[in-house]
């Protein structure tokens, strides 16, 4: 029996019942079309292929307990899923590296320094004076207003991954402007 002659239907019941040729047949009939779309979400290659990589582990632990009516719908959602969740976790991780910058800034001012934050905040504006006009408008939003990514979005009228593009420039720009005001202690 030829795996790659099976319709999915097949190929999701011979999975169950542990067959690793109709998993690999699963895998090289959706690898590629998986790795795309997560590659579409992220935008990045090494992460696209983690994605699928962790989609196709857990079809392969999780066979016996799947009940998979339209494989192709199953597979694509879930790693719609993956990606969304990837990319939660970066803005999270993304906005705690933010806290700890900004924060360590904030505890390295002694009393005397504390005389410098004038000229902290005058080097923010200055820095920010740098950036292109929308993306020095999505960082007030984001910082100084407290709006999220999806309310700056609509707001603006673009894209989430544009806003989190916008972010990402704005705060390279200021890593760099405000290393003078960056300790090592």
């Amino acid at each position: 029996m030829k795996h790659s002659e099976l319709s999915d239907e097949q190929l999701i019941g011979f999975l169950q019942q542990d067959d690793k040729r109709a998993f690999e047949e699963i895998y090289y009939r959706y690898w590629y079309k998986l790795f795309g779309i997560a590659y579409h979400e992220t935008g990045t290659k090494e992460e696209a292929e983690e994605l699928v990589h962790d989609l196709f582990e857990s079809l392969w632990q999780r066979r016996q307990q799947l009940n998979i009516r339209l494989l192709s719908a199953y597979l694509v959602v879930s790693i719609k899923h993956l990606s969304v969740n990837y990319i939660k976790s970066q803005i999270t991780n993304r906005k705690f590296q933010e806290y700890l910058i900004f924060n360590e800034i904030r505890q390295n001012l002694s009393t005397e320094e504390s005389v410098h934050f004038t000229d902290l905040s005058k080097a923010v504006d200055e820095a920010l004076k740098k950036l292109p006009e929308k993306t020095c408008e999505v960082f007030r939003m984001s910082r100084f207003e407290n709006q999220s990514v999806k309310a700056i979005a609509q707001r603006l009228q673009i894209s989430e991954k544009a806003v989190e593009y916008h972010l990402t420039k704005s705060l390279k720009v200021l890593r760099e402007n405000l290393k003078n005001y960056h300790s090592d202690n």
